[in-house]
């Protein structure tokens, strides 16, 4: 132990003595941005951005092979880092900083003369400084630029990012593989980018990143987080899971010729690439992804036995991975490259020369905006020709004559295409309705602004397909681009319609598909800083849900109680007075039955047009009865006037005594037992359906029946009627509640006719 105490000590003073002699022992030498790129510390931002830029084109490593060019070229970015942001060039002239290790807007003034003095070289801890290398450098984000470059350009390829911190220990042990990453999926197109969270603080949070080392994933503006081991295989495919499903579609034999022939239905040109490979490999699925608004692209793997046929097709190399773009034309193709080596620049080239069709149709504002570009004075003027035409069969043949012709005449200042006049309508009538002409028709146009105006001529005789209309078009064309003024009308047009709008619901299906698997993969891996705000919002709104629901207990129950203590006083209907509001709020308790007459008038709407699962419990009653028996049935359907299923009428058997017999005659099966014997009698003496209620479901055609009992007393069919003379009518309905209680079980029978009768019939009154 005496040994350690003696080595503490000596430690220590030897910190004292650096601290007080350290200036004359060894300082570091002192890194001041402004120095490095020879501006004032008063320069403006754009001073400082135009001189960075001479810097970095005349110190850039590719270009300045001397051996001190990447050390400069590597203190003038972090010198632009420094005084682009006006927060950290603050910070440097109040604090001043040593080493670009330095926290300085944290760093008291009293520390800082102690650090200034105190410099090691860390190459004695064996400590590798990568993490500010030329590879970060030249990778690294700041917040302007990720929200105005790197957003934007997410849309058309993805977006690798590492977020690191200085002293970040972890950070240097990832960054041999992070390097071998970069090197490989660079070149094919993917986006990298390097966030240092100590210094973009405000970009770390905005990606949602807390801790270091992180790595993300972005596309389409959508952040997604790495949560496997930093290996470079699974880092390759995870930008490969990034990318849509679907970008690529396989082709064997026996599709080949329906993805060729569908470029009339997605309005683009279709690219075949054929590779020995069973996977298609990342460039090709990157390059798809970067022009999948303009170009369909499918892969043939030579390898299979199920390629054989196209590859025979298309005489093709099976030693050199080979690409054919196809437009109009399937069965040649507009233009070939074959390469060994097949890099992304060549191919990007080769698609972006060849993504539209030949004559494209006009599908939308953004593809008129490109084809026909808006006339700029620096730039020579370019002319479209635009047919007008239709789609049915009687345009074929007039379509097909215009693809002739503008494949015969392939000049860069002029550029065609068609619309169909159904699809876009206001365009069609814009530019037709000075010559008050019908398609198809050829515009020739030149766009002069960008918020629509143009001058077009339409050219004379119309256009049939035949060779006098080409020779003239032809005609017209040469005097157009010798004489501008040629074009006389001027006209403003709308913006085109979005032809693939239909395909919305299905881009938002698709989206919600993407956000609910991002959910459920942050769960998983329990990202809880990031998922606080959805759980949040997710647990606010159930403790709304059954906060109301309690709220709607509690009251319910409250309502009850009145009810129960006035049980004596009978509820209003719909023909008496209206008495006292209720108190309560709840819309379907109310302290009356609306019962309404079911008339000629209302019949349709209250049985034949019912809604499915709605029942109307209908009573029948006559005129002497009416007043009578409303208040007992009211009384007795009271309880269940809170279902929303259910509704109340009543028939006057006095004006239409008709309509019960048709319904009975329409069910026989609903007549009692006993009374079948006596069927002439019911034919020959009227019956007597008073107190009677039935509940009618309008849209199955059934219905139940509840027959009058009598003081409990089981009547005869033979002598129901007399005992109805000598009884109390009120008491027809005595057991109509526990009917109803039946009715809302579903165990009553029913009984289903083949259809409603009529009820235009009113009896005359005698």
């Amino acid at each position: 132990m005496g040994g350690w105490s003696v080595f503490v000590t000596c430690c220590v003073w030897a910190i004292f003595l650096l601290a007080l002699f350290g200036d004359s022992l060894a300082s570091a030498p002192e890194f001041d941005p402004y120095k490095v790129l020879g501006v004032s510390r008063h320069a403006s931002q754009a001073e400082i951005k135009k001189v960075y830029k001479r810097l970095v084109r005349e110190w850039h490593p590719d270009k300045n092979k001397s051996p001190g060019a990447e050390d400069m070229f590597i203190k003038i970015t972090k010198s632009y880092e420094i005084l682009s942001n006006e927060e950290r060039r603050s910070n440097y002239d109040r604090f001043g900083q040593m080493d670009e290790n330095q926290n300085f807007a944290r760093a008291p003034q009293g520390f800082r003369h102690f650090h200034d003095s105190f410099y090691f070289d860390e190459s004695f801890f064996h400590f590798p400084r990568t993490s500010r290398d030329f590879t970060d450098s030249k990778h690294h984000l700041h917040y302007n630029q990720y929200i105005t470059e790197v957003l934007p350009a997410s849309f058309k390829r993805p977006y690798l990012i590492k977020i690191t911190s200085e002293w970040c220990f972890t950070c240097i042990h990832i960054e041999p593989v992070w390097k071998d990453t970069v090197l490989e999926l660079e070149p094919l197109g993917v986006g990298i980018g390097v966030v240092d969270i100590g210094y973009e603080r405000q970009l770390a949070n905005h990606l949602g990143a807390h801790r270091t080392p992180s790595i993300l994933g972005l596309i389409n503006g959508k952040v997604t987080f790495f949560h496997y081991a930093v290996v470079r295989e699974h880092l390759r495919q995870f930008v490969e899971s990034l990318l849509p499903q679907k970008l690529v579609e396989k082709v064997t034999d026996n599709s080949y010729l329906e993805f060729l022939n569908s470029w009339h239905e997605e309005n683009k040109p279709r690219v075949l690439m054929f590779d020995v490979a069973s996977n298609i490999p990342l460039l090709y699925k990157l390059t798809a992804f970067a022009f999948k608004d303009y170009v369909q692209f499918g892969y043939v793997d030579m390898g299979l036995t199920q390629t054989s046929k196209v590859v025979q097709r298309f005489n093709i190399n099976t030693y050199a991975p080979t690409m054919l773009l196809f437009k109009e034309n399937t069965d040649k193709p507009a233009d070939v490259i074959q390469a060994r080596g097949m890099k992304k620049q060549i191919i990007d080239e080769f698609v972006s020369n060849n993504r539209f069709l030949l004559v494209p149709r006009l599908v939308n504002q953004k593809l008129f905006d490109e084809l026909c570009p808006v006339k700029q004075f620096h730039r020579r003027r370019k002319y479209c020709v635009l047919l007008v035409t239709g789609e049915g069969e009687q345009f074929v043949s007039v379509n097909e004559a215009f693809f002739d012709f503008a494949s015969s005449n392939t000049k860069e200042v002029v550029r065609f295409a068609y619309v169909y006049q159904r699809q876009q309508q206001p365009l069609c009538d814009t530019l037709l309705k000075k010559e008050d002409t019908t398609p198809p028709q050829v515009v020739l146009l030149e766009r002069r602004s960008a918020t629509g105006r143009v001058l077009y001529r339409t050219v004379t005789d119309g256009w049939n397909g035949s060779d006098d209309d080409k020779h003239r078009l032809h005609e017209q064309l040469e005097i157009l681009q010798r004489d501008p003024s040629y074009l006389t009308h001027d006209a403003m047009l709308p913006e085109l319609n979005n032809e693939f709008a239909s395909m919305f619901l299905i881009q938002w299906i698709n989206a919600a598909y993407d956000y609910l698997s991002q959910f459920y993969f942050d769960l998983l891996y329990s990202n809880w800083r990031e998922m606080m705000p959805v759980l949040s919002l997710i647990f606010s709104a159930l403790f709304i849900l059954f906060g109301t629901v309690i709220i709607q207990a509690f009251s319910e129950s409250g309502e009850d109680k009145p009810t129960k203590q006035k049980a004596t006083d009978p509820p209003k209907t719909a023909e008496s007075s209206p008495g006292q509001e209720s108190t309560s709020s709840r819309p379907p308790k109310k302290n009356f039955v609306e019962v309404t007459e079911l008339t000629d008038i209302t019949y349709m709407s209250n049985l034949v047009r019912l809604k499915p699962g709605h029942i109307n419990v209908v009573l029948i009653l006559t005129d002497a009865s009416k007043q009578v028996l409303l208040r007992k049935f009211a009384k007795e359907v009271y309880s269940f006037s809170g279902s929303q299923t259910l509704h109340y009428s009543f028939l006057n058997v006095d004006k239409h005594s008709q309509w019960m017999d048709s319904l009975m005659e329409s069910a026989p099966d609903a007549r009692p037992s006993d009374c079948l014997d006596e069927e002439e009698d019911f034919t020959s003496n009227k019956s007597d359906y008073t107190g009677h209620v039935l509940a009618l479901n309008g849209h199955k055609k059934y219905f139940c029946i509840f027959r009058p009992v009598f003081t409990g007393e089981e009547a005869e069919c033979s002598s129901s009627r007399q005992k109805a003379t000598t009884l109390e009518i009120h008491h027809k309905l005595d057991r109509l509640g526990l009917w109803m209680e039946r009715l809302m079980e579903g165990t009553l029978p029913r009984h289903y006719v083949p259809a409603w009768p009529g009820l235009d019939t009113i009896t005359p009154q005698k």
